[in-house]
């Protein structure tokens, strides 16, 4: 405290040391101290009041430290301070609107504290602050005012807090550097204004409530290295300005509302490293564009709408170590180039329409340690390497006949020799079997035609026609007899869930592949009702294809009863796992957020991306499965509604006790509200 008396003290530098204890408010005393430093070290308690009696203090830096409380609002009385580092505390509270009358402000850090409320309206009342970091809090509140217009900023950090605000009329900066204000609640349009910050070289404003266009602008920001729109509202399509970007190195503008096709002048972003448009309703072909970005290290085009082959050039992106193209409409053969990339490490084709092969080349791959190429509809034997030995087989699975080293895939032998002997016979046998199965396609149409003029049509519904069996492309009596075999007739040793009206049960077929059967209760008084269940989960299941909806595979509506085929997810319900203690520890923080999310992309499918909008009107955690994986999916579309979109659709209350939306049990309208209450 004895250091409180050199009064004529300028400059105390005590930092990068091992102090502990509290700050002496004897420091009140030192007022011709222009300079105070006490970073790096371990002092704790709060910052004493008397401090705001520097008067020409200009420079105070108490960083990294365990110092906790609040900012002292007397620190308006230190008119002559520039610089004020108070970051790495624990300090808590809101900060003093005090500090906003500060005339000579120019830099400020409040990052990784605990402060809360709203940042001053007038922190560039002077007109020279160049930075203002205060990421990692709980700031809410609006954007201060003065920020719009404070064209003397360098560097901006706001990023994860809570700030709200419109952002449609920032852009005037024509110093700025940096700037990023990602995880945030801001919304608005982004403004024509941005292509002035033309020394602007990191933005972001991912994770927030962004709707409108990008504009074009933007392309004439020749020193932008960093641009991430990502999880935000943006719609339109990708400007083709952005490929004047030259320095860029890192684009994400993934999950938005974004269409159209990757303009070719992508391909002329010599730099570009990190490349993520994923989640987008983005469409075309997927060429004459991004394989020539040599440096790519990392591509995800998943969860679009892209069509066409997979372009063999992607194969000469030799520094690529994730390829992602799941999810969308690539079909043909898988191509062989891409054993190339010997930097790969993760490679997803899942849910396309692919066939051929998997390469023979893809065992020479060294760095690859994850490939997913379900939901295909590949063939053949699978690569022999130890990636693919030890692979599971989820990811091999719903294609039409791999075979090889997975575990649970058929081996080569029968199918190989079996495709050795057609080959012997075909040429002999060709002619005439064409003959007999056009002669037998003739016949087969006449009876059809006939028949059809004699049977009246008597039910319309497409899902409900007695006898019916759609599985694959199958055949439905065989395939169910296999599941009848598979589940024992249905015994109770393969059930693994019971609903309100009907059982679930898990089915293994001989081919290796799994499935889970729900089996619709016959009751007597409850026949009408199922069956009306059982129609509305068909008709709603038939028009949806996305990764986070239980996929339908197959339904049979007979008088032996009525079963609907879905794919097997291993987890079961999230109920059940959150109940018991020793599997609820797997699900951590990262793994929860990942599977709200997925919901939420499944609920913004049935909403808004879905031909007529489709309310479920049942969402608990009894109705998400989870696979191996831990993708979460919704599931049980008994209850669910496809909505009139002109006019009210009135319903009874369907759902579970504790879920319904109120408006719902006052007004018997039905919305997609009702689902996002539930959520």
């Amino acid at each position: 405290p004895e250091l409180g008396s050199l009064v004529n003290l300028q400059v105390l530098s005590l930092h990068n040391n091992q102090l502990i204890g509290f700050i002496p408010n004897t420091f009140g005393n030192l007022i011709n101290l222009t300079a105070l430093y006490l970073y790096h070290n371990q002092l704790s308690g709060h910052i004493p009041q008397e401090l705001g009696s520097l008067v020409n203090l200009e420079l105070l830096d108490l960083s990294n430290n365990t110092l906790m409380g609040s900012i002292p609002n007397t620190f308006g009385n230190m008119t002559k301070l520039n610089t004020l580092f108070l970051d790495d505390n624990q300090f808590s509270g809101h900060v003093p609107q005090e500090i906003g009358t500060l005339m000579d402000l120019k830099y400020i850090q409040f990052d990784g504290n605990n402060l809360s409320g709203p940042l001053p309206p007038s922190l560039c009342v002077g007109g020279m602050l160049k930075t203002l970091i205060a990421f990692d809090n709980n700031l809410n509140g609006p954007l201060p005012s003065s920020l719009i217009n404070c064209r003397s900023l360098v560097r901006v950090r706001l990023e994860r807090n809570q700030i709200e605000g419109d952002i449609s009329k920032m852009g005037i900066y024509p110093n700025l550097v940096y700037m990023d204000m990602r995880s945030n609640n801001l919304f608005g349009q982004l403004s024509f204004l941005w292509g002035d910050c033309h020394n602007l070289q990191m933005l972001r404003i991912s994770n927030n409530n962004l709707t409108g266009e990008i504009p074009a602008s933007m392309g004439q920001l020749s020193q932008l290295g960093l641009l991430d729109l990502s999880s935000n509202k943006l719609e339109g399509e990708i400007p083709s300005a952005l490929g004047n970007l030259k320095k860029l190195f890192n684009l994400s503008l993934a999950d938005n509302l974004l269409h159209g096709s990757i303009p070719q002048e992508i391909g002329a972003l010599s730099s570009l490293e990190l490349l993520d448009l994923s989640s987008n309703n983005l469409n075309g072909l997927v060429q004459y564009s991004i394989e020539h970005c040599l440096k790519l290290r990392l591509l995800k085009l998943n969860h679009n709408n892209f069509i066409g082959n997979i372009h063999a050039e992607l194969g000469s992106l030799r520094n690529l170590y994730e390829l992602d193209l799941s999810d969308n409409s690539f079909i043909g053969a898988i191509p062989s180039q891409l054993s190339g990339l010997s930097m790969l490490e993760n490679l997803n084709l899942s849910h396309n329409e692919l066939n051929g092969s998997i390469p023979s080349s893809f065992q020479s791959m060294e760095s690859l340690t994850s490939i997913d190429v379900s939901y295909n509809e590949l063939e053949g034997p699978v690569p022999n390497s130890k990636l693919f030995q030890q692979a599971p087989n989820q990811r091999f699975m719903h294609n039409k006949m791999l075979c090889g080293v997975v575990n649970g895939l058929p081996p080569c032998n029968s199918v190989t020799q079996s495709r050795g002997k057609w080959k012997g016979y075909k040429i002999l046998v060709l002619a005439p079997v064409l003959a007999l199965i056009c002669l037998i396609l003739i016949v087969m149409i006449l009876m059809f035609w006939r028949e059809r003029k004699k049977t009246k049509e008597t039910n319309n519904d497409k899902v409900t026609q007695e006898k019916v069996f759609s599985i694959w492309s199958f055949d439905g009596a065989n395939v169910f007899k296999q599941i009848v075999e598979a589940t024992n007739h249905f015994s109770e040793m393969h059930c693994i869930g019971t609903g309100g009206y009907g059982s679930v049960y898990k089915a293994i077929l001989a081919t290796g592949e799994i499935f889970a059967v729900k089996k619709i209760h016959m009751i007597e008084d409850e026949c009408c009702m199922n069956k009306q269940l059982f129609n509305r989960e068909v008709e709603a299941l038939v028009q949806i294809r996305h990764r986070n909806i239980v996929q339908l595979l197959g339904y049979c509506s007979s008088s032996q009863g009525r079963f609907l085929i879905y794919e097997y997810m291993e987890r079961g319900d999230l109920a059940k796992m959150l109940k018991d203690n020793e599997r609820a520890i797997e699900l951590d923080w990262r793994r929860r957020i990942c599977i709200v999310l997925d919901v939420v992309h499944a609920l913004a499918y049935m909403h808004h991306d879905c031909s007529s909008t489709i309310v479920h009107r049942d969402i608990t955690s009894n109705n998400i499965l989870l696979d191996q994986e831990f993708r979460a999916c919704i599931s049980d579309f008994g209850t669910a509604k496809i909505l009139n979109i002109y006019g009210q659709n009135l319903t009874r209350l369907a759902g579970t006790k504790g879920y319904l939306a109120p408006e719902l049990a006052y007004t018997e309208n039905v919305t997609e509200k009702c689902d996002v209450y539930s959520f």
